[in-house]
């Protein structure tokens, strides 16, 4: 299950797929290095994106 504290790393390391739906959410900087250690709620916070939303579809 993906919570608002998964980190971005954690997520592309286990689930790769997922990055389509990060990148479709605004999410363009995937291979930056401080964003591998960011969680998903503070990746969305400086991107302006909903993480409630965000984790919805990338639990669907």
């Amino acid at each position: 299950m993906i919570e608002k504290t998964t980190k971005i790393g954690d997520l592309l390391e286990q689930s790769p797929e997922k990055a389509d739906i990060l990148l479709e959410a605004g999410m363009h900087c995937l291979g930056c290095p401080a964003s591998q250690a960011e969680t998903l709620e503070e990746a969305c916070a400086v991107h302006g994106i909903d993480v409630d939303e965000l984790v919805a579809k990338l639990n669907a």
